[in-house]
């Protein structure tokens, strides 16, 4: 097997060898690459000291997997290079995502369909991920008529500028800034770039992506995407309207039965899903269960997941081990 990891010198690219060691993922030859300007540099692994090295090199050394986490421009231009010499492009952009000739995968969900021809494959968006795990057995049951999504969306989602934002803010220390507005004491309705509908790109990400994943576009979906001052972790407020009725009970033990995810949901105990404790983990856990009286057959869920872990790195290595376990490359 010989792996590269496209982007490994960024935040998602060290996660995902964090992720790769503590999985035991077997490599015979990694390769770590990244722009021009990091070709060189120095990165250890189980041990190992790796040199950076650039795109052109790697595609010259015909990677069995690359896993890409460096942008949609890049991606755009280099998943199809790989993809040309005959290697399988795990990518972590929204480059594809939404392209009908590629698929959008979250293995516990969709891996089944994949097969040996899909040479670029898709990694969905960080929220998206920890979202539809919690919601596709739900949906397999209930069928889901209509959801709204609300997220608290961690600084780094944004990326290394804007954990140093928060840093400097708390510090009291003047320093450039990721966002518009402070982040340190703030809540920022905003992540990414608005649209002309006056949807974020995050939000409108929240609404498209469940559809192609749960292979249901009769979905009515709408989301708000909030931006706040936590380090690691995303968390989302999420009303669930089905067409048929669900017994709390059963809600529960259909998700604790879900690979993947983790139930914490005991009012009595002051137990719920908190960034603080997802952090480092590769799970989704939900909580706050209950019913919205409001409507019929709706049901309100807290759910929180670590975005560089199972919103990127973790899962896109799931997906490389499925493809391994299945012969797919």
């Amino acid at each position: 097997m010989k792996l590269a990891v496209v982007g490994a010198t960024g935040m998602v690219g060290n996660v995902m060898l964090q992720v790769l060691a503590e999985r035991d993922f077997k490599i015979d030859e990694l390769l770590l690459v990244a722009s021009n300007k990091s070709i060189g540099k120095k990165i250890n692994f189980k041990k190992k000291t790796y040199a950076v090295i650039g795109l052109d090199e790697a595609i010259a050394a015909k990677p069995d997997i690359a896993i890409f986490s460096a942008g949609g421009s890049t991606s755009t231009e280099w998943a199809p290079k790989f993809a040309a010499v005959g290697t399988t492009v795990i990518d972590n952009s929204s480059a594809w995502r939404m392209d009908s000739s590629k698929k959008l995968v979250v293995p516990e969900i969709n891996a089944s369909e994949l097969t040996a021809s899909d040479k670029i494959i898709a990694n969905p968006n960080c929220s998206t991920i920890q979202l539809v795990l919690a919601l596709a057995p739900l949906h397999k049951k209930y069928k889901i008529k209509r959801f709204v999504v609300s997220t608290y969306q961690s600084v780094s989602g944004t990326g290394v500028k804007a954990v140093a934002q928060l840093e400097n803010e708390y510090n009291g220390v003047k320093g450039e800034m990721a966002y518009h507005y402070p982040i340190h004491k703030n809540a920022i309705p905003h992540c990414d770039v608005f649209e002309d509908n006056g949807y974020t790109k995050e939000e409108m990400k929240l609404i498209n992506e469940p559809h192609k994943i749960l292979n249901d576009y009769s979905i009515a979906i709408t989301s708000t995407a909030v931006r706040i001052p936590v380090v690691g972790g995303h968390s989302e407020c999420v009303n669930v309207e089905f067409e048929n009725d669900f017994d709390l009970n059963d809600v529960r033990t259909l998700l604790h039965n879900t690979p993947g995810v983790v139930v914490q949901d005991n009012p009595e105990t002051n137990t719920y899903p908190m960034p603080i404790y997802a952090e480092g983990k590769n799970d989704v856990f939900v909580g706050r269960i209950r019913r919205d009286f409001s409507l019929p057959n709706t049901l309100n869920m807290w759910i929180v997941a670590d975005n560089l872990r199972k919103g990127a790195a973790t899962n896109a290595i799931q997906i490389a081990e499925y493809l391994i376990d299945h012969q797919l490359v």
